[in-house]
């Protein structure tokens, strides 16, 4: 593993979890705390049912929380579906940001961009699976809020993917926004066919996708697979499969 292997390797080693307080013997449950099991709970039913098919009644159950209290922290079933695609967009950006901070290859850029979108719906499979098909149940100033996010993310990823076609020589004949969103419907279209658990590790199929985008787009030989690692500093792990076929899917809509 060379320098720029170490490097992005560090860039993904997940911070320590935040210590309770010295001297409380059983942390305390706090607002926040409640607040994002009502979250995850309701997260996981839309996931499950829909949106539309949801019901503050059945959060309230699957949290195992009064109705009242459900109220208590969202006065519609809208404010849960805004903040879960707000915070999702949010740690998207910040993430993605703080990832390319000091890094300059566009190449490299893009396959820390990848990696950070896999790794994050990975462990938030029912997120990813919320914020893919509920991106037009929003309205009003929820929508435009979280649309202004979606906006700034995908910026952040044309802005690399036209860095990468200029340093290539690329100037017509490939659509860049279609470009864009078509890297876009391969990372969202994950939670139908990748189960973190049973299949290859969200890194190795973050170089994957990256190298095929590359090949595609501006015909980076497949065949150069070590070298393109080393460009986008993802280093070579063992695969890890399940021994199921793969179904093809077709490219999910994405961000407009």
């Amino acid at each position: 593993m060379d320098a720029t292997d170490i490097k992005s390797e560090q860039l993904f080693q997940r911070s320590p979890e935040v210590a309770t307080v010295a001297g409380s013997p059983a942390a305390k449950i706090t607002y926040d705390d409640r607040l994002n099991h009502i979250l995850e709970a309701a997260t996981l039913l839309i996931a499950q049912v829909g949106y539309q098919n949801a019901s503050m009644r059945g959060v309230a159950k699957a949290a195992n929380v009064s109705l009242a209290g459900i109220y208590h922290y969202f006065d519609s079933k809208e404010k849960m579906l805004f903040l879960i695609q707000s915070r999702s967009f949010s740690s998207l950006l910040t993430n993605l940001q703080e990832k390319l901070h000091g890094v300059v290859d566009p190449v490299q850029q893009l396959g820390l961009m990848v990696r950070a979108h896999v790794e994050y719906f990975a462990a938030n499979m029912a997120a990813l699976k919320v914020c893919s098909h509920e991106l037009d149940s929003l309205t009003g100033q929820d929508y435009e809020h979280t649309h202004a996010i979606r906006r700034r993310y995908y910026d952040e990823t044309r802005k690399i993917i036209d860095r990468i076609l200029d340093s290539h020589g690329v100037n017509g004949g490939i659509d860049r926004h279609v470009a864009t969103m078509y890297l876009f419907g391969a990372l969202n279209w994950l939670y139908r066919w990748y189960d973190p658990k049973r299949g290859r590790p969200p890194s190795s199929i973050a170089k994957q996708i990256t190298a095929q985008f590359l090949h595609g787009v501006v015909n980076v030989p497949l065949a150069s697979r070590r070298s393109a690692n080393h460009r986008t500093g993802l280093a070579e792990e063992p695969a890890v499969t399940d021994g199921r076929r793969r179904k093809k899917t077709p490219v999910d809509r994405t961000q407009e």
